[in-house]
């Protein structure tokens, strides 16, 4: 049977709002740079003290930047243009290419029970949003 392109997307859909994965798409860079400059400031004006000083207040300010920016990865899996979710297809497809089924339903009921490929697509996925996207990785517990 051909490998269906929505079924894939369907069963990493299932998987990333299983663990509750969640990305900071574009502001995450942002939040790092403002880290390193308030410490940069800290040092220069106050030394050693002001250097941890100004990491913690820009740690602090960074992380208020980023806070709230953070979309679920089923939503940017949707979102993704088609030739961004084939490279995912291919690579998930690479997983799960010894599996039958007929469905999205079964095959994500396939996955599903099997911690192995679990852990596998979870971090093909991570490692794609991370590295493709550039985008921080959060898991909510």
């Amino acid at each position: 049977m051909p490998v269906a392109l929505e079924d894939i997307m369907r069963l990493l859909c299932s998987i990333s709002e299983e663990r509750k994965m969640r990305a900071a798409v574009r502001h995450s860079g942002r939040g790092a740079l403002v880290t390193g400059a308030v410490a940069f400031v800290g040092g220069l004006v106050g030394g050693p003290p002001g250097l941890a000083v100004g990491g913690a207040v820009g740690g602090l300010l960074g992380a208020w930047m980023t806070s709230g920016q953070f979309k679920p990865v089923p939503q940017i899996i949707m979102e993704l243009p088609p030739a961004e979710q084939q490279k995912l297809f291919n690579e998930a497809t690479a997983i799960i290419r010894h599996l039958e089924w007929t469905d999205a339903v079964q095959l994500t009921m396939l996955v599903m029970g099997s911690e192995a490929l679990q852990q596998q697509l979870l971090a093909m996925l991570t490692n794609y949003v991370t590295k493709e996207l550039r985008a921080e990785v959060q898991y909510d517990d």
